[in-house]
């Protein structure tokens, strides 16, 4: 986990340390304060402007949206690979999990700064 030396950030809850470690730089690069940590681990103290996090099933996702929701006052972007093929449209499945937006696996740099300015300029 890095220092946060920026006032709100992004928290990225993602496992896969090479796709964690893509969406810091990427963010970063875009001037976004970035905080990366695995599941589970806690974030730093601080303005949390937004969540990002990884859902492997969006069908068992219940309990990782819950607990985020409940952690962080902040919209929240869930990613995933399964979207595409299970749940439709993206705008159905954030309506289906109680989120701001889903943003399907694999996705462009383009399209996950797009999908971060919808998600933040909606809050």
């Amino acid at each position: 986990m890095k220092a946060v030396n920026r006032k709100g950030y992004i928290l990225v809850v993602e496992t896969d340390d090479l796709i964690r470690g893509l969406l810091e730089r990427w963010l970063g690069e875009a001037g976004h304060g970035v905080v990366e940590c695995a599941a589970g681990e806690p974030a730093p103290e601080g303005d949390v402007r937004l969540v990002i996090a990884d859902v492997a099933n969006p069908r068992r996702a219940e309990r990782l949206i819950a607990s985020l929701r409940a952690a962080y006052r902040a919209p929240i972007l869930v990613l995933s690979a399964r979207f595409r093929r299970g749940l439709g449209t993206s705008a159905a499945a954030a309506r289906q999990l109680g989120v701001q937006k889903v943003l399907p696996k694999p996705f462009t740099r383009a399209e996950l700064l797009a999908a971060v300015r919808e998600t933040t300029d909606d809050s």
